[in-house]
């Protein structure tokens, strides 16, 4: 759910970000109770109150954009491939990261010399909420890049 073009993070990260907010503030010698930073960061994402950016966040479906068996579409190593997902597992440590393992329909060749070729048609990666990995190429693109 996005208000404007800002994507709202989940119930957790915001009571995270308000309760970061009250430590900063206190460590400025500024004391505000905890429904006041609360309101504070309901205002920064464009709510009227907490009650608002609550409802918000805490009625959608949880984040769960892939699913065993999905099929999906995207970039790999810049090469276009559509395949199918064959197991996800959201990575407690990280929150907002998935680590996918997806079988390509037809492999794909992520050497781009032309005397020999590399193939590939499993491949496990690590991607956040957009699908992209952090991990880039030489030329700074993600190497994995899945499309919605």
């Amino acid at each position: 759910m996005t208000r404007g073009s800002t994507t709202l993070p989940s119930l957790d990260a915001l009571k995270d970000q308000a309760k970061r907010l009250r430590s900063r503030l206190a460590s400025e010698g500024e004391t505000i109770g905890h429904s006041r930073s609360l309101e504070l960061i309901a205002a920064q994402y464009g709510y009227r109150d907490w009650n608002t950016l609550h409802a918000a966040v805490g009625n959608r479906p949880a984040f769960d954009p892939w699913m065993l068996g999905s099929r999906v579409r995207g970039h790999y190593l810049g090469q276009p491939f559509e395949g199918e997902i064959l197991g996800v597992h959201a990575i407690a440590t990280q929150p907002g990261r998935y680590r996918l393992t997806m079988k390509f329909d037809e492999p794909v060749d992520v050497v781009t010399f032309e005397s020999f070729s590399a193939f590939r048609q499993r491949v496990v990666a690590t991607v956040d909420e957009t699908g992209r990995t952090v991990e880039k190429t030489s030329n700074g693109r993600s190497q994995l890049e899945l499309e919605w």
